[in-house]
């Protein structure tokens, strides 16, 4: 489904892990159980052996020389104004304004989870809209619309912003905050599952998304634009956001998503 007014909710997502850039050096201490710990709850619960993650991440604070440079990490629930000071210092002030007010982590884990499914509520997203209206060309004969290619400039900047960051400064920050993603992932309904292997699961289905190229053609049978081809119309959220960026940005956050993918494998 393809919107009136494009979302802005995908690049800030992709870096927000690292958006405190080494503000702040946060030592672990929230209440999510290390890999052991919650096997050996399962086993006594179910009595079913729970899988060990696929890309498990060493965690901050396992040696006395970690501990000694870092500082307590706040509660998820106590998280924002940090959140949201780090993200500010990170892109500019500019962009407080379409932060979301609380739950910053909450939804970007939910959004995230949320990716690979057909719809993403605008309720759980971090992040607001752009300003400008989504373009199409005029309806011909056929009932058919076709995507303006102007709205592709719209990402400019946040593709930019996206494709010259430091991942490896991202993903160390990353592994930092990550207890509270798994907090928050936790909370989802998943006490078994682990964050970083639905964040893998999520990158992959990103890289997939088909290369097309314009003019996209739009149907819209009711308020909402909707893809002709019923391919590209059964693809997931984030894979329609990637096109709606157009072909040369989604080449582009492509590239940084295979590093990024790489990088949270081998933590």
């Amino acid at each position: 489904m393809v919107q009136n007014k494009s979302s802005l909710w995908f690049i800030p997502i992709l870096l927000v892990a690292g958006s405190a850039l080494a503000l702040w050096y946060y030592w672990v201490q929230v209440s999510v159980p290390d890999v052991e710990s919650s096997l050996e709850i399962h086993k006594r619960d179910a009595s079913v052996e729970l899988p060990r993650p696929l890309h498990p991440i060493r965690m901050i604070g396992s040696s006395p020389a970690d501990r000694s440079n870092l500082i307590l990490l706040p509660p998820l629930d106590e998280s924002d104004e940090y959140f949201k000071l780090e993200i500010v210092n990170l892109f500019s002030e500019s962009i407080e304004y379409l932060l979301a007010q609380s739950r910053i982590i909450e939804r970007v884990v939910a959004t995230i989870d949320n990716f690979p499914r057909m719809h993403v509520a605008e309720r759980i997203r971090p992040i607001g809209r752009l300003r400008d209206d989504f373009l199409v060309d005029s309806e011909d004969d056929s009932g058919t619309y076709w995507i303006n290619a102007s709205n592709y400039k719209r990402y400019d900047t946040l593709v930019d912003i996206a494709t010259n960051v430091d991942l490896r400064q991202v993903v160390e920050v990353y592994r930092r905050y990550y207890p509270l993603f798994q907090n928050a992932y936790t909370d989802l309904g998943y006490p078994d599952g682990y964050f970083n292997d639905r964040l893998v699961q999520v990158i992959d289905n990103l890289i997939e998304t088909p290369d097309i190229r314009d003019p996209v053609a739009l149907v819209r049978p009711h308020v909402l634009y909707e893809y002709r081809d019923p391919e590209l119309a059964a693809l997931s959220s984030g894979q329609k956001l990637m096109l709606r960026m157009g072909r040369a940005h989604s080449e582009r956050i492509k590239t940084k998503l295979f590093e990024l993918r790489s990088l949270i494998t081998t933590m």
